[in-house]
């Protein structure tokens, strides 16, 4: 894949040299506001089950290219695909694209149990106890479950925010968050799970996550 050396992301194009059977391609996709570009026109495939990360400065446009992904942002020009499907008139609600974003948008009065349920619940799915407990396991939370967000630590907030986005088993998890925060250990539990254990028709297609580039 070739990277941009400039401080805009999609100055120079970048492109992967995977086929076009990528599960997340974006072709000749841009963000514009007024007269100021956000993201200029930019080609990507992201291969399915591959983890990839956009870095680049602050304001060059990796968050915005993560929120057109998942229908958060409509693109000036381009387009998105998700496996065969166009995706780009899609709303976000209709996309099998979920996102942990930087302030992780737990709900404050929900316990943890219950926003891991959330969108399952909101599914329809009466019986949610097995599917949130094997995930709170998953991301070292078990015994939080009854807890509210503000009695977590700054990880443990992000790990509920990883575990409600897995959970409804998305074809592409995408985060705008540094993974500090995060214990590594956990990391890699949730990295196997999203790629590994899940069956094949239910399996992520590609976990996103932009990182901020250290001096």
């Amino acid at each position: 894949m070739k990277r941009s050396s400039r401080s805009s992301l999609g100055r120079d194009e970048m492109k992967t040299t995977t086929n076009a059977g990528g599960d997340v391609r974006l072709s000749g996709i841009s963000k514009t506001y007024g007269s100021f570009t956000a993201v200029h026109p930019l080609d990507l495939t992201v291969p399915q089950g591959s983890f990839f990360a956009l870095l680049g400065a602050s304001g060059c446009g990796k968050t915005t290219t993560l929120r057109m992904i998942a229908g958060l942002e409509e693109p000036t020009s381009g387009t998105v695909h998700l496996g065969d499907q166009d995706v780009t008139a899609l709303p976000p609600y209709k996309r099998p694209v979920n996102t942990v974003f930087q302030s992780y948008a737990l709900f404050p009065h929900l316990d943890i149990f219950e926003n891991v349920a959330f969108g399952l619940r909101r599914r329809g799915i009466k019986s949610v106890k097995k599917q949130v407990e094997e995930m709170l396991e998953l991301v070292q939370l078990g015994e939080q479950a009854r807890k509210k967000p503000h009695q977590l630590s700054g990880g443990q907030q992000q790990r509920v925010a990883v575990a409600r986005a897995l959970i409804n088993h998305p074809r592409c998890s995408s985060s705008t968050s540094p993974s500090a925060p995060s214990t590594s250990s956990c990391a890699a539990r949730c990295s196997w799970s999203s790629n590994a254990s899940r069956p094949r028709s239910a399996s992520p297609s590609c976990t996103s996550r932009t990182t901020r580039r250290r001096p």
